[in-house]
């Protein structure tokens, strides 16, 4: 199974995505999500990077300090890096 197909694996497990996307379709499909999120459902956003265990403290201060960004697309940039790094460490212990 490939990176992405991993990915993808856990992210299906909160949000209603294609199974077979490229990473940069799957980044703009989060993007779109979580901006819809951050407008609409904050409480469900809240819960999702609960969920998904993404460091608050990091998060506030990418979403402060980061220039040219949209709030979704820190969001999303952070949630998949987390996201990436429990594929990692599935990977690892896997073997």
């Amino acid at each position: 199974m490939s990176d992405t197909t991993s990915l993808i694996k856990i992210i299906s497990k909160d949000f209603d995505i294609e199974d077979h996307l490229s990473e940069e379709r799957l980044k703009q499909a989060m993007i779109d999500a979580f901006d819809y999120l951050v407008d609409n459902d904050f409480p469900k956003l809240i819960q999702i990077l609960y969920k998904a265990d993404v460091d608050q403290y990091k998060l506030k201060e990418l979403l402060e300090n980061t220039e040219g960004l949209s709030s979704a697309e820190v969001i999303a940039n952070t949630y998949i890096e987390r996201q990436k790094a429990k594929v990692e460490t599935w990977k690892k212990y896997s073997l």
